[in-house]
């Protein structure tokens, strides 16, 4: 079932938007992110998407409390940023988050993740943030020399999903990069894709390539998207 998932990155206790990812290019900013979850779900979201990025940039998750209380709406929440620790993990876990992202640390320690991705089956989620062509880590600050595939293929023979991140493109609200990800239809494990859709044929064009689901982030706060329009890529066959 293809998924189309609202994006809540929290900092400061806020929701924000930030350009290319950029800690102080702040492009939207909400007081309740309770509130903003709520709202999405209400216009029909299954899943939401949830990023500490105080955790991202500071490699330790901040909002853990708001955490705990967007997973208690009931919708099925997958939780990302920071998290660099496997006892944050299990805890995220315990509350109720469906999926955790491993971002930095799935570069860093390939075979503690992939013991730790075996130990919960379906519900680790690796993060392919990809820059200049090459896997990015540390808030997406430091460019590693990974390309995506060959990253990818560290993990795919386990039970876990992937999230593609284009960076160059994320946050501008100006169209993905077709070309650039046109390998994605070569993984065999659910993909979700992030990064610069704006549009409803953005989206048909993710799904066609085989993808599990997509974020929307800026798209959906600028109003360039509305929900009810995307939601209907989940009930088309194809």
């Amino acid at each position: 079932m293809f998924r189309v998932i609202p994006a809540v990155d929290l900092k400061d206790g806020k929701v924000v938007r930030l350009r290319q990812g950029k800690e102080g290019e702040i492009t939207f900013s909400a007081e309740n992110p309770i509130l903003v979850a709520k709202n999405w779900i209400e216009k029909g979201a299954k899943v939401l998407h949830v990023i500490d990025l105080d955790g991202a940039f500071r490699g330790r998750l901040k909002h853990e409390e708001t955490i705990g209380g967007i997973i208690a709406l009931g919708a099925e929440v997958q939780v990302g940023g920071g998290i660099r620790d496997f006892k944050i993990a299990e805890r995220l876990l315990e509350l109720g988050a469906r999926r955790v992202i491993f971002g930095t640390i799935a570069v860093e320690k390939v075979k503690e993740v992939k013991e730790f991705a075996g130990s919960w089956k379906g519900r680790v989620m690796i993060a392919v943030d990809v820059k200049n062509g090459k896997v990015a880590v540390k808030g997406w600050k430091e460019k590693t020399s990974l390309d995506p595939l060959s990253f990818v293929k560290l993990y795919e023979d386990l039970d876990v999903s992937f999230l593609y991140t284009n960076i160059d493109v994320e946050g501008l609200v100006s169209g993905i990069d077709r070309e650039k990800m046109q390998f994605l239809g070569k993984i065999k494990r659910p993909v979700y894709v992030a990064g610069g859709i704006s549009s409803l044929k953005d989206i048909e064009f993710v799904k066609s390539l085989g993808s599990a689901g997509v974020i929307l982030g800026s798209a959906l706060y600028t109003g360039k998207i509305k929900l009810e329009e995307a939601l209907k890529f989940e009930h088309e066959e194809g």
